[in-house]
């Protein structure tokens, strides 16, 4: 059974920081590709950042700089670094894994306020 457990999520003030975890299992995860993808209220699940088995990363446009997005094959996890945080970044965050299937954890809101 195929599990992705997010952790990390929360209240966080503009120009704040987060990191967002996620620890997978049932899959061979050095193989995946794991990424982050978040859905605000009223519009479409968006790619964040991704990161394949050979370390290469993909960021949207909206979050080149900010945040980083980086992977540990020993523990099968997947962090997302977030700083300089803004209002617009509010939504839930999804972690995915995708091989020759998609993979998708329970989700973890992320709000910027002050």
């Amino acid at each position: 059974q195929v599990q992705l457990v997010e952790s990390g999520g929360g209240l966080v003030q503009p120009g704040g920081s987060l990191r967002l975890s996620c620890t997978a299992s049932g899959i061979t995860f050095s193989l995946n590709t794991m990424g982050w993808y978040r859905q605000a209220p009223g519009k479409q699940r968006e790619l964040v950042a991704s990161i394949n088995s050979g370390g290469r990363t993909v960021y949207a446009d909206s979050v080149k700089d900010r945040f980083t997005i980086s992977r540990d094959n020993v523990k099968s996890t997947v962090i997302l670094q977030m700083n300089s945080l803004k209002p617009e970044d509010t939504a839930v965050y999804y972690c995915s894994a995708r091989l020759a299937h998609d993979y998708w954890g329970q989700g973890t809101q992320v709000t910027v306020s002050s």
